[in-house]
C-alpha cells in the first residue's frame, strides 16, 4: 500500500513536471543570457548540471525537451482511456515503463493472490490504494439457478439488496424451473425496474447434464446447475457474477464486477475461502470430506470468466475431475461446491481468492466475524446455514435486522432511474407514459383515471401451490381477493371450502411477511397445498378491487369458477355441488353463470347452518337476512329470493339494473372492468358485461352463502363521506355504459334505460 502512495506521488510530481517543462524551455531559448536553475525533467531521474548558455548546450536541450514532450504525450494518451478500462494501478504501471522502473510487485498492484490471503478486515480498508473502477454505463450480469416457490420468495430479497445500491444497469440471467419462471417473469415484469433486463434459461433442459451426479445436499439437482453454466449462458458473454439465492449485498454489486480487473495468468475463478471446517474434515468422527485446497472454497459467490473457461474446456474438466471423485465418494454432499474444490485441488492456478468480506458466511461453525470490524467492512452477506436466520453468531441480529430491511423494503422505491446511460426500449413503459400523459390532471376525476392505468407489481403464488385437475373436467376454483384486514376469514373459507381457490391479496411488503408469518403458523393454512396466494403490492390511494379479482382469475386452473368475496362462507358441500350442476347443466356447452344466493348475520359468532331447511329457520327467526335487503335491495332483488324458498330445481332470472350476484362461470368468461375502483359498481359493470355476451343467469335451489360481519371498509368510509368520490363513480358509469353501446351497440341500449328509470 505505501508503494503504491509513492507512486501515485512520483506520477503526480512527474505530470506538473510536465506541464511547466515546456514554458520554461521556451523563456530559456528567448532569454538568451537569462540564467536560470532548471528543474529536475523526472522525478525518476537525477537532476542535469547547471544549464550553461551556448549553441551545444541549447541543442541538447531542444533535444531533451522533443523527447519530455513524446513522453507527455504517451502519458495523455494513456490518461484520456476510459476509467474502467484504465485503472489507476494501470497508468502507474504505463508511468514507469516510460521512466525505465519496472518493478512493481503484486501487492502494489492489487491484483494477485495476497489480496485474497489479507480476507480478514485489516486487508479491507485502503486510504490510498484506489480499486479498480466500473464504467456507470457497463451492464453487470448477474447468473442466479432458482426452483419452486420457497426460492423464487426468497430470491426477491437479494435482488432488492442488490438494486438498492446499484448503480449500473444489470441483466439478470435465471436458470429457473416452469414455476420460478412463471413467478419471477410476472413479477419483473410488473416491477418495471430501468435499466434492468431479465433472461430465463429453462432448467428441465439441463438436468440431464448434472442427473448422473448423486447430490446429498438439500438444493437438490438444481444445486449442480452452477456447473453448466458456461453452456448454459449465451456464447458471448465473457463474464458473470453467479450467486445463491440465500445472498444479501450490502454494498454496490459494481464494486464485485470490478474484481474481476485482478484476475491475472490463468485464474477464471473468483471465490471467497469457506469459513467452517467442513474442508479440514475435523467436524466429526470418520467425517470425510470431498478433497479440497486447505479450507477449500465457497460457491455462494463466484465470478466466472466464460469465455476463458470455454478456452480451457471447462465442461470436460469438471467432468473427469466429478467422475473419478465419486468412485471414491460415491455422493456430493455439499453439491456444486464439492466439484468445484476438487478441480482447483488439481488446479490451483484457475482460482482468484478474493477478501473474505465478499462471502460473509453465517454458517455452523463459521469463521466469518475474523471478516469484518466494522459495518463498513461488509460486502455481503451469505446465509448459508440450513437453518438460515437462525445460525449462531455474535453479530447476527445486526445481519438479522439488515436482511429485514430488505425483505419488508418497499419495492417500488426501486424503480429509479439511471440517468446518463442508455438503455434498451421498453415499449411498455413507454406506452404507459403516453397512455397516462393524455389523461387531464385538471379532471377532478384523474386519479380514479389514473388508476386504471397504474401497473402494481405482482408477486404470483406466494407460498406453495399444488393442485391437479379432477379428470371429469367439472372441477371448480373459488376466487376472491382482500387485504391485512380481511386475513382472520383465510382459516374460515378454508373449512367451508375444500377445493381450490385463488387469492389475491393487496399489501405492502412489510404485510406480506406479515402474511407469511400468519399462514406457516395456521395448521389449516399449511395443511392446504391447493390455495394460490397472489401478493399484489400497494400503490396508489385506491383501492384496486377489480384488478385484484382478474389477477386471481387469471391464474385458476380449474374449467371454472366461483366469484365469489372474502366476507361470505360459502355452504358446506357447495364445492361438490357446483360440480355436480356443471354437469347437470350442461356447462361445458353453454354460456351460463349460476347464481348461489347471498345472505347475510349480523351476528360475530353464528351456528352456521347446515342445510337449506336450517337456514329457512333462521331467516325466519331474523338470525339471517337476505343479503342487503335493508341498504341495496336492487343489488339482488332479480334473484328472487321468494321462490328460492321453495324452488327444487333450476330457474333462470333476468338482468336488471344494478344485479350484483355472486356467480360460477367459466375460466373463459370476461374479466372485470378495471376503471371501477374502491366501493361502487365494480361488479355490477362485471353482470352487465355478461348479459351483454349473453349469459344465461340461472339459481341453484340448494346453495347458498353467509356475508359474515365486520367492520366497514377505508374505501366504503370515503365513498359515504366524500361528495366528489361519489360523483366520480357517477361519471365512471356513465362512461362505462357508453362503452358498453359502442361494444354491443341496440342490444345495449336496455342498460341506458334500466339506469335512467332505477
Amino acid at each position: 500500500m505505501l508503494g503504491m502512495c509513492r507512486g501515485r506521488r512520483k506520477f503526480l510530481v512527474a505530470s506538473v513536471a510536465l506541464v511547466f517543462i515546456p514554458a520554461l524551455t521556451w523563456l530559456y531559448l528567448t532569454a538568451g543570457n537569462f540564467q536560470v536553475k532548471p528543474l529536475p525533467l523526472s522525478p525518476l531521474e537525477p537532476q542535469p548540471p547547471t544549464l550553461a548558455s551556448g549553441p551545444g548546450e541549447r541543442q541538447a536541450l531542444e533535444l531533451r525537451v522533443r523527447e519530455v514532450e513524446e513522453e507527455n504525450r504517451a502519458l495523455r494518451r494513456e490518461l484520456s482511456k476510459p476509467p474502467p478500462r484504465s485503472p489507476p494501478a494501470q497508468v502507474l504501471r504505463a508511468a514507469g515503463r516510460h521512466r525505465g522502473n519496472q518493478s512493481r510487485s503484486h501487492s502494489e498492484e492489487g491484483t494477485g493472490d495476497s489480496d485474497g490471503q489479507k480476507g480478514g478486515a485489516a486487508g479491507n480498508g485502503s486510504d490510498c490504494a484506489q480499486q479498480p473502477t466500473v464504467d456507470k454505463c457497463e451492464t453487470i450480469h448477474v447468473a442466479i439457478v432458482c426452483a419452486g416457490y420457497n426460492a423464487s420468495r426468497d430470491v426477491v430479497t437479494l435482488v432488492k439488496s442488490v438494486l438498492f445500491h446499484r448503480r449500473n444497469p444489470l441483466h439478470f440471467h435465471f436458470i429457473t424451473d416452469s414455476i420460478a419462471q412463471q413467478i419471477l417473469a410476472s413479477l419483473f415484469h410488473t416491477w418495471m425496474v430501468p435499466a434492468v433486463r431479465v433472461d430465463f434459461y429453462d432448467a428441465d433442459e439441463l438436468k440431464s447434464e448434472v442427473s448422473w451426479i448423486p447430490n446429498k445436499h438439500y438444493s437438490g439437482i438444481y444445486g449442480l446447475m452452477k456447473l453448466v453454466l458456461t453452456k448454459t449462458l449465451p456464447s458471448d458473454l465473457q463474464r458473470v457474477i453467479v450467486l445463491d439465492t440465500d445472498i444479501t449485498f450490502a454494498t454496490d454489486i459494481a464494486e464485485l464486477w470490478a474484481v474481476f480487473h485482478k484476475f491475472k495468468g490463468q485464474q477464471v475463478l473468483g471465490l471467497v475461502e469457506n469459513q467452517s471446517d467442513w474442508y479440514l474434515g475435523n467436524l466429526w468422527k470418520n467425517h470425510r470430506p470431498w478433497p479440497a485446497l486447505g479450507r477449500g472454497f465457497n460457491t455462494g459467490v463466484i465470478l466466472l470468466l466464460l469465455d476463458r473457461l470455454r478456452k480451457l474446456r471447462w465442461e470436460q474438466m469438471w467432468r473427469l475431475t466429478a467422475e473419478r471423485e465419486l468412485m471414491g465418494m460415491l455422493s456430493t454432499s455439499l453439491a456444486d461446491q464439492d466439484i468445484f474444490n476438487a478441480v482447483i485441488k488439481q488446479n490451483p492456478f484457475l482460482v482468484h481468492q478474493m477478501p473474505c468480506f465478499w462471502n460473509v458466511q453465517l454458517s455452523d461453525h463459521t469463521r466469518s466475524e475474523k471478516c469484518y470490524k466494522d459495518v463498513s467492512d461488509l460486502k455481503v452477506i451469505h446465509w448459508n446455514s440450513p437453518k438460515k436466520l437462525r445460525v449462531k453468531n455474535k453479530h447476527v441480529e445486526f445481519f438479522r435486522n439488515l436482511y429485514l430491511t430488505f425483505l419488508e423494503y418497499d419495492g417500488n422505491l426501486l424503480r429509479r432511474e439511471l440517468f446518463g446511460c442508455p438503455s434498451e426500449t421498453d415499449h411498455n413503459s413507454e406506452n404507459l407514459q403516453k397512455t397516462l400523459s393524455e389523461l387531464d390532471e385538471d379532471d377532478p376525476c384523474y386519479e380514479f383515471r389514473r388508476e386504471r392505468f397504474t401497473v402494481h407489481r405482482t408477486h404470483l403464488y406466494f407460498l406453495h401451490y399444488e393442485h391437479e385437475p379432477s379428470a371429469d373436467h367439472t372441477d371448480v376454483t373459488l376466487v376472491a381477493q382482500l387485504s391485512m384486514d380481511r386475513l382472520q376469514m383465510l382459516e374460515a373459507i378454508c373449512k367451508h371450502w375444500e377445493g381450490p381457490i385463488s387469492l389475491a391479496l393487496y399489501l405492502s411488503d412489510a404485510e406480506a411477511q406479515q402474511f407469511l408469518r400468519y399462514a406457516q403458523g395456521s395448521e389449516v393454512l399449511m395443511g392446504r397445498g391447493n390455495v394460490g396466494y397472489h401478493v399484489v403490492y400497494k400503490e396508489g390511494q385506491f383501492y384496486p378491487v377489480n384488478l385484484l379479482r382478474n389477477v386471481a382469475m387469471r391464474h385458476v386452473n380449474t374449467p371454472y369458477m366461483f366469484l365469489s368475496d372474502i366476507d361470505f362462507l360459502p355452504m358446506y358441500g357447495l364445492y361438490e355441488y357446483l360440480r355436480k350442476s356443471v354437469v347437470q347443466l350442461d356447462m361445458a356447452n353453454s354460456k351460463k353463470a349460476l347464481v348461489v344466493p347471498a345472505f347475510e348475520t349480523l351476528r360475530y359468532r353464528l351456528s352456521y347452518p347446515k342445510s337449506k331447511a336450517e337456514l329457512l329457520s333462521q331467516l325466519d327467526m331474523g338470525t339471517l337476512f337476505t343479503f342487503r335487503y335493508h341498504v341495496w335491495t336492487k343489488g339482488h332483488a332479480p334473484t328472487n329470493f321468494a321462490k328460492w324458498r321453495t324452488a327444487t330445481t333450476p330457474y333462470r332470472v333476468q338482468w336488471e339494473a344494478d344485479f350484483e350476484p355472486y356467480v360460477m362461470v367459466r375460466r373463459d368468461s370476461p374479466e372485470y372492468d378495471r376503471r371501477f375502483v374502491g366501493f361502487g359498481w365494480n361488479k355490477v359493470a362485471h353482470i352487465m358485461e355478461l348479459d351483454a355476451q349473453e349469459y344465461e343467469f340461472v339459481v341453484l335451489p340448494n346453495a347458498y352463502m353467509i356475508h359474515m360481519p365486520h367492520a366497514p371498509s377505508f374505501d366504503i368510509t370515503k365513498f359515504r363521506s366524500n361528495k366528489q368520490y361519489r360523483v366520480c363513480l357517477k361519471t365512471l358509469k356513465e362512461e362505462f355504459q357508453q362503452n358498453m353501446s359502442r361494444r354491443y351497440g341496440f342490444a345495449a341500449l336496455k342498460y341506458m334505460t334500466a339506469e335512467n328509470n332505477s
